[in-house]
């Protein structure tokens, strides 16, 4: 196995379970006795790791165990989505310690959008302990990888470039992480219920529909932000005016929002995906067969991508994520490929659910802090 060599390396290994004590990091890296003693305590001295007396002795005195010390810090993030927002404070692992729902419109603008997360993170913070090490956002748009800013998102009117993070960052001094909605659920998902997984795939199925792609544990984002954004992909044979201006994409016949117009049509009181969802749990005949219908769609598209990409997890999220979208998108997606793109494909609803979002932005403030370049520019 070949590894690095700096106390970020080390951290690396002890993060993902490979190494839990001195020995281990000694057999892993090849490094020295020394040189292990050196790295592991540069990174006990930085709060990044610490040892406990509880390993498995295997002769003579037990092994401490070396741990990431997820207790120092706490992450303040939040999913922005089309008709509400949710904040939320982590520990550096994830692990949700408060959160709260934000009404807000993202047609409103980011001004009006970031207040508002603003004042809701910084009271959470108010209610907790532990020093803010980073935020992370979120939003139903392609974000561009190397300026970190909305790149002409379909649906979110007033965005495009927009400065989020260095808007944050005068209320938040630290480090922000922007990322689009799908990729960090798809990580969120990937990360904590998909480990082994070399590939992992996240439809998103709300008011809009997006993707997210988790590929040997990175996000992949494409060249330009805009990879997953299946909700614009144009049917055949269709003509529902899309939000972005073109007509038959996929968000137009198949999204929460499509289905909510449908059902306004045939009398029902729906106008997002949130309001699907609700109907959904009553029982609505209505919903249900409509939810099947946009699974079916959604299968149809879904099946070039497992084509093209062959994942090994297919995880479905969003307000629509149900048994009804799940089997109509088995009932188009089986069909359309090969059996040897399949075979090994796991096609499931959202382990984490409304928490996808919440847990995937904390991760991706973890990467950026705590990714073995970042810990050995820092320790260097």
């Amino acid at each position: 196995m070949s590894v690095g060599s700096g106390p970020g390396d080390v951290l690396a290994l002890v993060r993902r379970g490979v190494a839990n004590t001195r020995r281990d990091l000694q057999e892993v890296t090849g490094l020295s006795r020394m040189t292990v003693a050196q790295r592991v305590d540069a990174l006990i001295d930085a709060g990044l790791v610490h040892e406990t007396g509880t390993g498995t002795a295997t002769g003579g005195r037990r092994p401490s165990t070396l741990q990431f010390d997820v207790s120092r810090s706490v992450f303040a993030v939040a999913t922005v989505d089309t008709a509400h927002s949710r904040t939320a404070i982590t520990d550096r692992a994830g692990r949700i310690l408060s959160s709260e729902i934000v009404e807000v419109h993202i047609e409103a603008g980011p001004l009006v959008v970031l207040a508002r997360i603003r004042d809701s993170l910084q009271g959470l913070l108010d209610e907790q302990d532990g020093t803010l090490e980073g935020v992370g956002v979120s939003v139903p748009g392609p974000i561009d990888p190397e300026t970190r800013r909305p790149s002409e998102p379909p649906i979110m009117p007033g965005w495009d470039a927009f400065p989020i993070a260095e808007h944050l960052q005068e209320t938040f001094p630290v480090p922000v992480s922007v990322a689009n909605d799908a990729d960090a659920m798809a990580f969120g998902e990937q990360a904590t219920n998909h480990p082994d997984s070399p590939s992992l795939c996240l439809v998103k199925v709300s008011t809009g529909i997006g993707a997210g792609l988790v590929i040997r544990g990175d996000v992949y984002r494409g060249s330009d932000g805009g990879a997953g954004d299946l909700g614009h992909i144009r049917l055949a044979g269709e003509d529902a005016l899309c939000q972005c201006g073109s007509r038959g994409c996929l968000a137009a016949v198949a999204s929460g929002g499509a289905v909510a117009r449908e059902l306004r049509a045939r009398g029902r009181d729906a106008t997002s995906g949130r309001d699907v969802r609700a109907l959904l749990a009553a029982g609505d005949v209505e919903a249900l067969a409509l939810v099947h219908e946009a699974g079916r769609r959604i299968g149809e598209v879904m099946a070039t991508v497992v084509t093209m990409v062959n994942p090994r997890a297919l995880v479905v999220s969003g307000d629509l994520a149900s048994a009804q979208l799940l089997a109509g998108l088995r009932e188009t997606l089986y069909p359309r490929t090969l059996a040897r793109a399949t075979r090994h494909l796991d096609v499931t609803l959202s382990a984490l659910g409304e928490d996808a979002g919440v847990v995937g932005n904390a991760r991706l403030v973890a990467e950026m802090l705590y990714s073995a370049d970042a810990v050995n520019g820092r320790l260097a």
